[in-house]
């Protein structure tokens, strides 16, 4: 047996590094006599192995929880990902997703990195999916996260939470704002308004639209001006369909979501975030 004294202070820079648990990293310590190299093998061949044996494996399952404070001004969404619906559909497996969730949301996490370090209980969130994945012997992990911060904040969980929905709003509406989150995980908008499109994406559907016109033998011999004029008209379409104030209001298509908010007190969309598993 060991005779070499395990510190806390050893503990501690163990669980620091590796984000194993207490207890597993007093053992770890203790089966390679104060070894902290060789104690990091230990833990890696107990836990780490598991996961490197499943890098390959894709993980599409899983659970989305959209969330916000108490206040309404914070809102997350994070995504914890399985690699099978039966692991995804288990109330065990839910839990764990909320509870890491309300983790975000109590430690006002801005950022993946900062949520995988945050301690529930002994353990922080990097190691309980590690624990996690050893128990139920499938590649899971936290893959996304996202956060807005505004006024008023709506959150919307779609399905058997499979889409998560944050809406930034500039005052509070409650009922505005859970119609919009609806709106958003079933029409996927780009942006919020045309003003708010990437650059980069109407670059890209000006390309699609002006290679399109090239193929078309009506455009045969048009000036690229004229073809780069037109493909211009033509990305109205594009704007009505694939932005959020633009697109028709999913609960009475003879508005549109734009008319919905002016309808609801002028409200005004700020933001929004959405998250599906895959």
């Amino acid at each position: 047996m060991s005779t070499v004294t395990i510190s806390a202070q050893d503990i501690n820079k163990l669980r620091q590094t590796t984000g194993a648990g207490m207890m597993d990293c007093r053992k770890a310590l203790t089966e390679t006599n104060g070894d902290f190299e060789a104690a990091i093998d230990w833990l890696r061949k107990q836990g780490q192995k598991v996961a490197a044996k499943r890098s390959d494996r894709e993980a599409k399952e899983g659970v989305v929880i959209a969330q916000t404070t108490a206040d309404n001004k914070t809102g997350i969404v994070v995504c914890v990902s399985c690699e099978t619906d039966f692991v995804s559909k288990n109330a065990d497996f839910v839990a764990f997703g909320k509870s890491i969730a309300d983790a975000a949301i109590a430690n006002n996490v801005s950022s993946m990195e900062e949520l995988l370090n945050v301690k529930i209980g002994a353990l922080t969130i990097a190691g309980m999916v590690d624990e996690k994945l050893a128990t139920i012997g499938e590649k899971i992990g936290v893959t996304k996260f996202e956060r807005i911060d505004a006024p008023y904040v709506a959150s919307y969980i779609h399905g058997a939470y499979r889409i998560g929905v944050l809406v930034g709003m500039d005052k509070p509406a409650a009922e505005a704002g859970k119609d919009v989150a609806m709106q958003i995980a079933a029409l996927n908008p780009v942006a919020v308004d045309a003003s708010s499109v990437p650059a980069e994406v109407i670059e890209r559907e000006k390309s699609i639209v002006v290679e399109l016109m090239n193929q078309d033998p009506k455009m045969a011999g048009k000036p690229a001006e004229m073809i780069a004029k037109i493909a211009e008209g033509k990305m109205g379409a594009f704007f009505k369909e694939q932005t959020l104030t633009a697109q028709a209001f999913v609960k009475d298509a003879s508005k549109s979501v734009g008319d919905y908010l002016k309808e609801s007190g002028d409200v005004k969309v700020i933001s929004f975030k959405r998250v599906a598993l895959g």
